[in-house]
């Protein structure tokens, strides 16, 4: 089965099997077949607290269809009780500022936006608009929500007496789909302690944790899951001497 992962540190997203990319293929193949409009969203975005993300959204249209005037765009943050969901694009005042069409040309396909210098208060669903008119009709069309998680920057560092421990934690949006896990030149370790995202409820966050026992010189990696897709990792050379390089951030980049 088709799996694509996208995710890098500026602006990051997962897509999930038979999900975005997987739609928008079976649209072009069979899009000569009958009239069909259609608006396209990623599941999932995930990316880093303080960063910018991309948040693809692309209308799709049939060969017969024929717009007679630009589409309209909207997208809107779904709150949970449904009510009161404040506009992204074009943007209300909690957005003022803070987001950017990537085309500026109202016939394009692409109806994606930069959301800039996301925070925690971000976390939550999207859901892209388009209101169309053609030859025939006028109608709008939604795209099936893009749930948008956050992480703070993983810290890896020794811990215990004498440096005999090595921790890491993270800060995430609250989902029990986020795992993090240490490995040993890739071996996955025990953990001595660990906290599984108990956290005050007034938070906007959880933190993930765990510690785990020096075994031997090596490379030791903590990665952060969610569920089966890799987020970002952090990496630390361990030397018996005494002489420890600093842990490396490293962020999975798409191809």
């Amino acid at each position: 089965m088709l799996k694509i992962l996208f995710s890098e540190m500026h602006h990051s997203f997962i897509v999930k099997k038979w999900g975005w990319a997987q739609q928008m293929f079976l649209f072009f193949l069979f899009s000569g077949t009958h009239s069909l409009v259609t608006v396209h969203q990623p599941p999932v975005l995930t990316t880093a607290l303080g960063h910018d993300v991309i948040m693809p959204c692309h209308l799709n249209l049939s060969q017969n269809e024929k717009m007679v005037t630009p589409p309209v765009l909207y997208w809107v943050y779904l709150t949970q009780d449904g009510t009161d969901n404040p506009r992204v694009w074009i943007p209300s005042e909690k957005y003022d500022g803070r987001v950017e069409l990537l085309d500026n040309n109202p016939n394009a396909s692409s109806k994606s936006i930069l959301l800039k210098n996301v925070q925690w208060a971000d976390s939550g669903k999207y859901q892209c608009k388009v209101s169309v008119i053609t030859e025939g009709d006028r109608f709008r069309r939604r795209g099936n929500d893009t749930l948008l998680m956050v992480y703070d920057t993983m810290i890896l560092k020794l811990t215990g007496h004498n440096d005999s421990l090595l921790g890491c934690k993270v800060n995430v949006t609250r989902d029990h789909g986020f795992v993090l896990s240490i490995f040993h030149d890739g071996c996955k370790l025990q953990p001595v302690d660990t906290a599984p995202g108990d956290a005050d409820e007034a938070l906007p966050y959880v933190t993930l944790s765990e510690t785990i026992s020096l075994r031997s010189k090596g490379q030791y990696e903590c990665q952060l899951y969610l569920n089966e897709d890799l987020v970002t990792k952090s990496i630390f050379n361990y030397h018996l001497n005494g002489n420890n390089l600093p842990p490396d951030l490293v962020f999975m980049h798409a191809h």
